[in-house]
């Protein structure tokens, strides 16, 4: 997979991309990141790239020569491009598997008050990392890029890990326990010492269960339960907190 991102700030990203499974998926050769400077694309001694709005207001805008020539520079037959923008949909595990198995995808990071809206004529698609305000969409695509290189071959040891990570199944993961037995008054859950997989299973299944109904119960509308676990929530929540859920 091959990924651009066009910034302003290109230097943003040395170390982020360095580390983790990010590098993994580059070094496995699952993962190639490239950067485009919009600045690159300008005419004036002064590298411009933004002006202020028409009509009036606060703040500068980028203009769209640069960065809809940056973004031309790099996009092939079959590349996503993809404006980082608080306008766009939300960037959820579903959206990042659906961008893994994509061949090249260009990520345009917006600055200032925001981009000019002809440079819409480029881009297939905006999202967003979330409802609040960044300098800019540099740190959008670090999230954006990290998500979707986890989910790349070679980027994490054991790919079993990936596959049970919260939201991968709809709900948040169940809590986990490592050495010692007890911390400051707190044992490992007996169960996970019993060396029995299907009693093991069958409890983080009902600790994600449990933990998702008083965090995320949205999360849980479209999840099939079956009577035992429903009967396991009403024990541990009470009916409430199954209303409007659907079997």
């Amino acid at each position: 997979m091959r990924v651009h991102i066009v910034s302003l700030f290109p230097e943003y990203f040395r170390g982020p991309f360095d580390c983790g499974p990010t590098r993994m998926a580059r070094e496995a050769g699952s993962l190639d990141v490239g950067f485009v400077n919009p600045r690159d694309f300008t005419a004036d001694p002064h590298r411009t790239v933004d002006d202020y709005p028409f009509g009036g207001g606060a703040g500068m805008v980028l203009k769209p020569e640069p960065l809809v020539q940056a973004v031309e520079s790099v996009r092939q037959p079959g590349s996503r491009v993809v404006l980082l923008s608080p306008q766009g949909r939300q960037f959820i595990q579903s959206v990042a598997l659906e961008f893994s198995r994509a061949g090249h995808v260009v990520l345009v990071c917006g600055r200032y008050k925001g981009v000019d809206e002809r440079v819409h004529t480029v881009v297939d698609e905006e999202l967003s990392v979330g409802d609040y305000v960044l300098a800019g969409g540099e740190a959008a695509a670090v999230v954006v890029v990290e998500a979707v290189a986890r989910l790349l071959p070679g980027a994490v040891e054991h790919e079993e890990s990936v596959n049970t990570d919260s939201f991968t199944a709809r709900l948040l993961d169940a809590p986990y326990y490592t050495r010692p037995r007890e911390f400051r008054g707190r044992v490992v859950p007996e169960v996970l010492l019993t060396g029995d997989h299907a009693a093991v299973a069958r409890w983080r299944r009902e600790q994600a269960l449990l933990l998702t109904a008083l965090r995320r119960p949205e999360l849980l509308r479209d999840e099939v339960l079956t009577e035992t676990e429903r009967e396991f929530l009403c024990r541990e929540l009470g009916k409430e907190i199954l209303n409007g859920q659907n079997n």
